[in-house]
């Protein structure tokens, strides 16, 4: 996995979409590290209608390079550094295995400058207590620029499955769906 190759799965998802619907408006919903080819992307994705940003990682840097958060550290910090020079990867929850030159583009690549960028109506849904990837990043995000709405779910951790907290998730998404082909 890459993040380009990310990029280029996205670039045909969009394709394919925009052949099937010809004419619709187009809305994406990316979560988590989906965010960052998202993100990366938005400069041509001119024609996208909305924008739905569900935890985003927005921040390479400071979600692995230099982890800002606990599970962040835990993977990403000086044990998966060490296994990363000695087995050319890092093995994230201990299991899933994050080669070189992922771990390379996360030094190159600045999603949160191109989310900046674009002007595309955007809602970020994300918990404030999330121990993975920042809320203080996402909610900075969302003050930084127009169209920009910033949804907190309170008191929710990835790890611990609330279905409440999800439905809250799409139930907000939907209708601030709803609401913006309203308007």
């Amino acid at each position: 996995m890459t993040i380009a190759g990310e990029c280029l799965d996205l670039q045909a998802a969009v394709t394919a979409v925009r052949e099937r619907f010809a004419g619709q408006r187009m809305s994406i919903v990316a979560a988590s590290f989906g965010a960052v080819s998202t993100a990366l992307s938005l400069s041509w994705l001119d024609d996208l209608y909305r924008l739905v940003l569900w935890n985003p990682v927005l921040d390479l840097r400071r979600t692995f390079l230099v982890p800002e958060l606990a599970w962040g550290e835990q993977n990403f910090g000086a044990v998966g550094q060490k296994g990363l020079a000695d087995n050319g990867f890092l093995l994230v929850d201990g299991e899933f295995q994050l080669g070189r030159v992922l771990f390379t583009e996360f030094a190159h690549y600045q999603p949160l400058d191109d989310f900046r960028a674009a002007d595309v109506p955007t809602l970020i849904v994300h918990r404030d207590h999330d121990t993975v990837v920042s809320y203080d990043v996402a909610a900075q995000a969302a003050r930084s620029r127009s169209h920009t709405t910033l949804h907190t779910i309170a008191g929710s951790d990835p790890r611990i499955r609330l279905p409440a907290r999800e439905d809250e998730a799409i139930s907000t998404t939907v209708d601030w769906l709803l609401e913006q082909t309203m308007s």
